[in-house]
């Protein structure tokens, strides 16, 4: 990946639905509805007492509205709630990422290219700040980095590795007097310090940290070689560091480059459900530490960034037995869906998928594994017409290079760290414990008699 190429966003996410005078955007009645938090018919109460200018564009339906115009009565008036979908869903405002049938954008920028031409700590910084950093690197602070280590070391040895950055985050958290400071600039000098943390505090497989292919040391420190630019001496990026601590074979730099791809695709997907809890957590202006818990807590679902783990299982048996089509079979014979394949927000294959499938081309030991994969999904098209998504994608980095079957949590914790930071940044801007809806009560009619003992 080269660090070389401009950042510009791409045109076809812009805001609005139509151009007024001078190209300023836009918006469509439901656009200023959702940009200002209110119900349509609030619009045009709005128009009526004269806040908002409306006006029909030739060719289009119903009235647009100048968006600069609509977010000047938004500041004005505070509402900035999120408010119910045409589906009945929560809808946020958000900069962060855009999410098209067929691809994904990080700022306005193909995120799939982004990930696939910079570094994973570049695209953190890009989706933080909306600037390209080239050739940054983070440092955990000592006695953030010990503590954590010391706390996640005294779990008991059959806990997961979800286990263990659960219990750094927390030991990172205490270690941090500057933890309540929610300013962007205290924000991000908590992320940069946090994820190396986070990494750090994972121990290494086999008990030492080996050699990456060619000869350079992985824990060499500034002196590390490093893939993205040609072994030229640099410190060392969040990859390198989490590779042994998912293999304990050495990282050739093709291997290296698809963990690092992977670690940049997976930093951000919109609302998933542990962005979601994030976004509650810096609700209520819980610090980064607290906002980044709350993620992982909900991370670890089965039905999210466990999802891999199932995925690695199948694929290693695809390949142990020489034959994917018993498997397949296997699953749906018990009524189970097979795993790795099928995305609600992607018409075809997930774009990561799509990225990751390409590098681990490059990667000759990857060869059964991925050709496995490319069987599960042709045999499961006969049945249904699914494609495969990132979690299959990392199975087949798993599996080729001899990882546990939760690496591929492990990848999707430590990324999706950036985005729940990101998302903690917008939220801390709106307006403290929005996020409190109400609930249908269902239980008995009251009033019911008090207990008796029995």
């Amino acid at each position: 990946m080269t660090q070389d190429t401009p950042l510009s966003p791409d045109p076809s996410p812009g805001a609005g639905t139509y151009e007024g005078e001078a190209g300023r955007p836009r918006l469509t009645t439901q656009e200023a509805a959702e940009r200002l938090g209110v119900k349509p018919e609030t619009v045009y109460a709005y128009v009526s007492r004269g806040q908002l200018t409306s006006r029909r564009t030739p060719g289009a339906r119903g009235s647009t509205f100048d968006a600069a115009e609509v977010d000047a009565l938004s500041r004005r008036t505070g509402r900035r709630d999120p408010q119910p979908s045409a589906t009945g869903e929560l809808v946020f405002r958000t900069g962060i990422t855009l999410i098209q049938p067929d691809r994904y954008f990080y700022r306005g920028v193909d995120a799939a290219e982004l990930a696939r031409r910079h570094s994973y700590e570049e695209v953190a910084e890009w989706i933080w700040t909306g600037e390209l950093h080239p050739g940054v690197r983070f440092r955990a602070a000592e006695d953030s980095l010990a503590a954590a280590r010391r706390t996640a070391a005294a779990l008991p040895v059959h806990s997961s590795s979800t286990d263990r950055l659960r219990a750094a985050v927390a030991a990172a958290a205490a270690t941090d007097p500057l933890r309540f400071d929610l300013s962007p600039d205290g924000v991000l000098s908590c992320a940069r310090g946090l994820l190396p943390a986070l990494v750090g505090a994972l121990p290494a497989l086999g008990g030492a940290l080996p050699a990456l292919a060619g000869g350079a040391p992985p824990n060499a420190g500034n002196g590390d070689l490093d893939s993205r630019d040609g072994g030229s001496p640099t410190s060392r990026s969040l990859a390198s560091q989490l590779w042994p601590r998912l293999c304990t074979a050495p990282a050739d730099p093709a291997s290296l480059t698809v963990l690092d791809a992977a670690l940049g695709l997976l930093a951000d997907h919109d609302l998933a459900a542990s962005t979601l809890a994030a976004r509650v957590a810096a609700s209520t202006h819980a610090h980064p530490y607290a906002v980044v818990s709350a993620g992982l807590g909900a991370l670890e679902g089965p039905l999210h960034g466990a999802a891999s783990g199932a995925a690695h299982r199948m694929l290693s048996e695809a390949v142990g037995r020489g034959d994917v089509a018993p498997v397949v079979a296997d699953h749906l014979r018990a009524g189970r869906r097979v795993p790795g394949l099928g995305h609600r927000l992607y018409t075809g294959e997930d774009p990561r998928a799509t990225v990751l499938f390409a590098l681990l081309e490059e990667v000759p030991r990857a060869a059964p594994a991925l050709a496995a994969a490319r069987a599960v999904v042709a045999t499961t098209a006969r049945h249904t017409p699914l494609h495969a998504n990132v979690d299959l994608a990392l199975a087949v980095l798993s599996v080729a290079c001899g990882m546990p079957a939760e690496a591929g949590e492990t990848v999707f914790a430590v990324s999706r760290t950036a985005g729940w930071i990101a998302h903690a940044m917008e939220e801390y801007t709106e307006r403290p414990l929005r996020l409190r809806p109400s609930g249908r009560y269902t239980g008995p009619r009251p009033p019911q008699p008090l207990p008796t003992n029995r």
